[in-house]
């Protein structure tokens, strides 16, 4: 059984040296104007792949936002999960950090500033082929400094967020003299798909609304390239690129990368994620005051019916399961880590809480349950075995199915609230590829970083919630996090989030209905 987990890709090229516009990265500028809008070059080239279903371009603009003396910081929110969107610029006044309103409408969601850019194409002849508006917001995995006096670092997250529909809070920032890649695909695929092979001239545009809000100059506003768009013909080349085009959609979650072989402590790299030299004093019970972590669990979402099929023949095997999403978050003041020290020749570990004062000085431990290597393909690494667990549960509210899910593999894949104190922008281990361990080690450190959930995602049977002999009825999938109560946290009233769920149809073809909650179909 494989387990799937996610973490957001961001569409991103390399480093580009952005010498446009007089802006260049050997050179600290005298007075960096505050918000810059520039293309890399005026040059590109654009593959165009095509299969049965559709047509796929491989488009990348060069595109960019760079920010001049101070950081472009932009802080959304919703109160509640029935609330709107709502977002702050933070403007450095006085040497601190100010925040001022942005217009209702600015945001709608968790992608970033709504229709920020327009994207024109032209053929020749100068008439429009196609056009589309994209969103914005300043998170890149390239992001890099585009003058030597710029800060070192850069403090932002690296994807925009709202993945998760139960996402809280979003941080979406530019560093001082750091360039954003400014995103070019439209929303789907469709914007492309008129394009034929040929040149193209694209003017790229940042909205009137947002010139006028950012201060930007009308002739600093607008970039144009040429785009050649050249057809692919090596067949194996255009079966993975034309993968690799498709756009992605936001119900895609549920990947955690990493799995196997790749997973073999990459952290071990990271001075963060190695764990103690060795066990800890063990103290009877967590500090009675000072920062800990706080467990929250989120409704279950990505909540879908699968037929069971027959590994050998690939036929119906007459079972039927519920696949569903789940994710366990830190709220409170510290992260939770804990660290697996392995029993010599044998698979398990015990595990250790750790706990740190406000200064993020270490103040004691205490023990944690355990820690089991996973052996079966697609696993290959240390699970803790005390962080959650899975449950139907009838409309009485007692136990009907437990999913075959019950050790975990911890990291921070998703960014529910990023807007909380201390919520950590930039965590490391985002997927099993920096965390887990080998099994070589002797050792292991998993991390749960404030402001960041954890999310699994049951898409084998084992691990989803087998309904086969299921009578038809209303039930309910509960999240349950620190389920032994062996973490120490700062509340454990907020650690089982229910998601009704409607089960109907016949033994031959099952149905099933999820209700919204909170007016969220996610």
């Amino acid at each position: 059984m494989i387990e799937f987990r996610w973490r957001a890709v961001t569409a991103a090229a390399g480093a580009i040296a952005l010498t446009v516009a007089g802006v260049g990265v050997a050179e600290a500028a005298a007075a960096p104007p505050a918000f810059t809008f520039l293309a890399a070059t005026p040059n590109v080239t654009a593959e165009r792949y095509s299969d049965s279903e559709g047509v796929y371009i491989a488009l990348d603009l060069g595109l960019h936002v760079i920010a001049g003396k101070d950081a472009f910081e932009i802080r959304a929110k919703r109160a509640g999960y029935d609330k709107p969107v709502t977002a702050h610029r933070m403007v450095v006044k006085g040497g601190k950090k100010t925040a001022v309103a942005l217009p209702a409408g600015t945001v709608t969601d968790f992608s970033g500033l709504k229709d920020f850019t327009t994207i024109v194409f032209k053929d020749k002849a100068g008439k429009v082929v196609t056009q589309y508006k994209t969103p914005f917001c300043g998170n890149s995995y390239s992001s890099g400094r585009t003058r030597r006096d710029a800060p070192a670092t850069n403090p932002y997250p690296t994807r925009c967020g709202g993945e998760n529909p139960f996402t809280l809070g979003a941080v979406w920032g530019v560093q001082a003299g750091w360039d954003a890649t400014v995103t070019d695909q439209p929303v789907n695929g469709a914007g492309l798909s008129k394009l034929k092979a040929g040149k193209y001239t694209v003017t790229a545009t940042v909205n009137a609304k947002y010139q006028k809000m950012f201060a930007i100059p009308a002739n600093k506003a607008t970039a144009k390239v040429t785009v050649t768009v050249a057809d692919v013909k090596n067949e194996e080349k255009r079966a993975s690129a034309a993968a690799a085009a498709k756009p992605k959609t936001a119900g895609g979650h549920g990947l955690h990368h990493g799995e196997g072989d790749a997973s073999r402590q990459v952290s071990s790299r990271l001075a963060e994620f190695r764990a103690a030299a060795r066990r800890p004093a063990q103290l009877k019970a967590a500090p009675a005051t000072g920062p800990k972590p706080d467990l929250k669990s989120l409704p279950a979402w990505g909540i879908s019916l699968a037929e069971g099929v027959n590994s050998k023949t690939g036929k119906p095997d007459g079972k039927w399961y519920v696949n569903f999403g789940a994710t366990v978050w830190n709220a409170g003041t510290s992260p939770l880590l804990v660290d697996g020290f392995r029993r010599t020749g044998t698979e398990l570990m015990d595990a250790y809480q750790y706990f740190f004062d406000a200064k993020g000085k270490q103040v004691g431990s205490r023990p944690a349950g355990t820690m089991e290597w996973d052996a079966r393909e697609g696993h290959l690494h240390w699970h803790f075995t005390d962080f959650a667990q899975y449950n139907l549960l009838a409309a009485d509210k007692k136990l009907a199915v437990r999913s075959g899910k019950e050790a975990f593999c911890l990291a921070n894949t998703d960014a529910v609230d990023y807007t909380m104190a201390g919520a950590k922008w930039r965590p490391e281990n985002t997927d099993l590829a920096t965390s887990c361990g080998a099994n070589t080690v002797v050792a292991v450190r998993e991390v749960l970083d404030i402001g960041n959930g954890d999310t699994y995602s049951q898409d084998r049977p084992g691990q989803s919630f087998d309904i086969t002999k299921l009578k038809n009825g209303t039930y309910y999938i509960q999240v349950l996090a620190n389920p032994s109560k062996k973490l120490a946290e700062l509340s454990t009233s907020n650690n089982t989030a229910l998601r009704q769920i409607i089960i109907g149809g016949t033994a031959k073809k099952r149905t099933l209905t999820v209700p919204k909650v909170y007016g969220i179909t996610g």
